[in-house]
């Protein structure tokens, strides 16, 4: 395995390896790397000749208020769990390499983010997606890897790479999950024990959600009422946000039917914590 932390360096390398016309596996992270991260490592692994993982913790998608400073870094367990996982290169730039300067462009996203975590954070993915471009122009991956537990950051990169005409195949993979329910995340580490023995609800009362509407519950503000009464009453978390939406146009339905995704976020008392479940109604 090999740690590259140039875009020039990257590049040389790629220019050899489409040379030799090996797939490219392309797993975008910003690191401290846990299941969730390996689960995308190890299809991507099972399915190219060559996987690049990128560590690049992105400050274009933190809003000022949000967890860039304390955002979980280490590089040196993250190379340890990609070598283990067969990875054969690390993109680590800097913020410097990535951003040199002012940018004169950005990629600015206009559908998909009014809704979920778009609408509490501006911006977010126009960050999201401007760096993305840069990566994908960098690695020309043939696949990309991502979560679906951050589903509105798929749907929207599934827009990028339609609008753009990028020459890759989006790849996503279920949410990972420890053994109550969690969904993994590297901010789960800034819960307090108690706030860990909370969170295990948030994926629960989405399971009530699910329940309520494969039983014939079609009425919208019952089933969300439902999950934020079970949510306040079994956590201390602040409700950001739980909606549903069509997937993956994230439209309001008119009727709880097709392709769907209830999601929800919730601040506990340092990390914001987000999970969904998407689910397919007759």
């Amino acid at each position: 395995m090999r740690v590259v932390t140039t875009i020039k360096e990257m590049r040389e390398i790629i220019r050899e390896k489409k040379a030799e016309q090996v797939s490219i596996g392309f797993v975008p992270t910003m690191g401290y790397l846990h299941d969730g991260h390996i689960a995308l490592i190890r299809r991507a692994r099972a399915e190219n000749d060559i996987v690049v993982v990128s560590i690049f913790v992105n400050p274009l998608q933190f809003g000022p208020d949000e967890d860039f400073d304390i955002y979980p870094r280490d590089l040196e367990r993250d190379k340890k769990i990609s070598a283990r996982e067969k990875v054969d290169f690390i993109f680590h730039p800097s913020a410097e390499e990535m951003y040199p300067g002012t940018l004169s462009v950005k990629v600015i996203v206009q559908d998909r983010t009014d809704v979920l975590c778009g609408k509490s954070r501006p911006g977010h993915f126009d960050g999201v997606a401007t760096v993305l471009t840069k990566l994908f122009h960098i690695v020309q991956p043939d696949r990309v890897y991502m979560g679906m537990k951050d589903a509105q950051q798929v749907a929207v990169v599934e827009g990028l790479i339609s609008d753009f005409n990028f020459p890759i195949e989006l790849i996503p993979v279920d949410t990972v999950r420890e053994e109550d329910g969690l969904a993994k995340s590297s901010r789960n580490v800034h819960l307090t024990p108690e706030e860990r023995e909370q969170a295990p609800h948030l994926y629960k009362s989405l399971l009530e959600a699910k329940k309520l509407i494969l039983e014939g519950e079609r009425d919208e503000v019952k089933i969300v009422s439902h999950m934020r009464d079970y949510i306040t009453e079994k956590t201390n978390a602040d409700i950001d946000y739980i909606e549903i939406y069509s997937f993956p146009q994230l439209k309001k339905l008119d009727r709880l039917e097709g392709r769907m995704i209830i999601a929800l976020a919730v601040k506990f008392s340092k990390v914001r914590l987000i999970d969904n479940i998407v689910l397919t109604v007759p």
